[in-house]
């Protein structure tokens, strides 16, 4: 019988269960902010600059998200983190937009904050096309992060078994940076035959592909969810 596949909770699930409010999920929210802090950057950079420095902005943003005010409305069955933080993030510059505007008007009225239960979803509104290449540009730097934290993971892993040169020798086959050299060379360098070079780069590879999954696993709630995603960072670094 095939046994069943199980999902284990995840940084993001425990945001959503424990809303912030004990040091465990804290320290998990602060933790996904470093994943996401530069493809909030690159999002704000491309949508915001009328209201100002982008990267005082994306401050702004993250410090009100660790005080807990825009991850009240998490809930575990929306799923991936990458999109309820895309929403947070859209309802953070049209708060910060409204703000502006009643300072321009003199206007004293006060400032509704968004109910818990709000929706981030995108809904059925149709996206200016900036929008699209600002929430592509979101997309693709949130790829190149995971991408980037994987390869720092592995890295560390080889470190702690002693065996950082032989990852900087193997590291551009994972990066696509191939080296000029012939893989004889390579072997040679690492005192392997062609085929135990050929094994060892295999390995490397699936152990990659684990360091990124394992990133992943972080900001999604279900097997199929970390599928997906696999895929769609496969697309947007393509």
């Amino acid at each position: 019988m095939m046994q069943q596949e199980t999902f284990c909770t995840t940084r993001w699930t425990d945001v959503c269960n424990a809303r912030g409010e004990t040091p465990e999920a804290r320290a998990a929210l602060g933790e996904l902010c470093t994943i996401y802090y530069e493809p909030i950057h690159a999002y704000i950079s491309h949508t915001a600059r009328d209201l100002g420095d982008c990267r005082d902005l994306t401050q702004e943003f993250f410090a009100r998200l660790l005080a807990g005010s825009l991850i009240e409305g998490a809930r575990p069955e929306r799923g991936r983190f990458r999109a309820y933080l895309l929403g947070a993030v859209k309802h953070f510059l049209a708060d910060m937009r409204d703000r502006r505007a009643a300072q321009k008007r003199g206007s004293g009225a006060e400032h509704m904050p968004l109910a818990s239960n709000t929706d981030t979803s995108l809904g059925f509104e149709v996206p200016a096309s900036e929008e699209v290449d600002a929430e592509a540009q979101f997309d693709r730097q949130w790829g190149l992060t995971i991408l980037a934290r994987a390869l720092s993971a592995l890295a560390a892993e080889h470190e702690r078994h002693g065996k950082e040169a032989q990852f900087a020798i193997l590291k551009p086959y994972l990066t696509g940076e191939l080296p000029s050299i012939a893989r004889a060379k390579v072997a040679e360098q690492l005192g392997l035959n062609e085929g135990a070079l050929k094994a060892a780069i295999h390995r490397l590879r699936q152990r990659f592909r684990a360091s990124v999954k394992a990133q992943i696993e972080q900001t999604v709630s279900s097997d199929d969810e970390l599928r997906d995603e696999l895929r769609y960072l496969i697309r947007v670094v393509s």
